[in-house]
């Protein structure tokens, strides 16, 4: 297995990118285009994960969702309380 090697612009350049990811979606949640309810794909989407990544949020609890009738559901707000709740933040000297 190859190595990486991580250099602080790296981070650097991954926090940005994070946070204007954050600010898009709170824009979109501020100006009300961001839906209440968000289906399991545009869950995928809006936080770049897999189905099985997806699932294995539901399954250990981390992400509530309610399901009607095969269609699993996820509250936008939740997903923005996850997202802040679980904010790392470093310091780069």
């Amino acid at each position: 297995m190859p190595t990486s090697i991580i250099t602080t612009d790296d981070l650097r350049e991954f926090k940005l990118e994070l946070l204007e990811e954050i600010k898009s979606l709170i824009t979109k949640q501020s100006s009300g285009t961001l839906k209440k309810y968000l289906k399991s794909s545009d869950v995928m989407d809006l936080l770049q994960v897999s189905p099985g990544t997806l699932q294995n949020l539901r399954i250990n609890g981390t992400l509530p969702y309610t399901k009607v009738g095969g269609i699993i559901y996820y509250d936008a707000e939740e997903i923005q309380n996850l997202m802040t709740t679980n904010r790392v933040n470093h310091k780069f000297e």
